[in-house]
């Protein structure tokens, strides 16, 4: 793990992956490092170079921080993943050490580009990324698809 606390709220977008890692064949590290992969080409679609730092989880862009990547694993199988700081206050990040990282700093979308992140469009752009990394097609599912399939497994 990398730390001792995250901050979730308004304005970040939450992936969480549901992938079986054996059948797939990725390990742990291989499968956190892809998950940062795909931030980091959704970062190069807003003209943004995210990076990784030797030591550290997530992504960032410079000396912040501006994904969170932390992962579980039950039976082979992931839940968790990462999320990304689109358009959100960051003030609360100023009262924890957040992933337990003293010396860093967190930053959004919003703020390395200066105007507000149309939420439906990074969805897509992060959906595009997952397709590549991961080599995917990703279907289009609705609201009431999704429901349905809750319903109806």
């Amino acid at each position: 793990r990398g730390g001792d606390i995250t901050y979730h709220g308004p304005g970040q977008l939450i992936i969480s992956p549901i992938f079986k890692l054996k059948e797939r064949g990725f390990n742990a590290h291989g499968y956190l490092h892809l998950l940062e992969e795909v931030t980091i080409r959704t970062l190069k679609s807003y003209g943004i170079e995210g990076q990784r730092i030797e030591g550290l989880r997530g992504v960032w862009v410079g000396e912040k921080k501006v994904a969170a990547v932390g992962i579980a694993i039950r039976r082979w199988t992931t839940f968790h993943g990462f999320c990304l700081n689109a358009n959100m206050d960051l003030r609360p990040f100023s009262y924890i050490i957040p992933c337990g990282i003293r010396h860093k700093k967190v930053t959004s979308l919003q703020e390395l580009l200066g105007q507000d992140v149309d939420m439906d469009q990074l969805k897509e752009q992060v959906r595009d990324s997952m397709a590549a990394v991961f080599g995917l097609e990703i279907a289009a599912v609705s609201r009431e698809g999704i429901e349905d399939l809750l319903r109806h497994p």
